[in-house]
């Protein structure tokens, strides 16, 4: 039973962590194309990933060749989150 209860929260937390690689994708790429900002699925994703993108800028400096890296050292950090708690979650069970 609690073999269960850990693999069904392994597999939420790892399905969130692909969800938002997702936004962080979808994100960066329409950043590229200056969308209106005032559409809700622009304003959603930004609220989304800010926050994020804040948290790395603080610690790292992002921005090289005018190109800001913080969307890529996200996912690069997510992945390895995401790779961590699969194997970390395979061998508690």
């Amino acid at each position: 039973m609690i073999d269960s209860l850990i693999v069904a929260f392994a597999t939420i937390i790892i399905t969130i962590i692909s969800l938002y690689k997702w936004v962080i994708i979808i994100a960066a790429i329409l950043s590229w194309v200056q969308p209106d900002p005032y559409n809700p699925i622009v304003q959603m994703l930004y609220r989304l990933t800010e926050p994020a993108y804040a948290l790395v800028r603080r610690y790292i400096p992002t921005v090289f060749g005018g190109m800001d890296m913080a969307p890529l050292i996200l996912i690069f950090a997510l992945q390895f989150l995401e790779i961590f708690l699969q194997s970390l979650f395979a061998k508690m069970i």
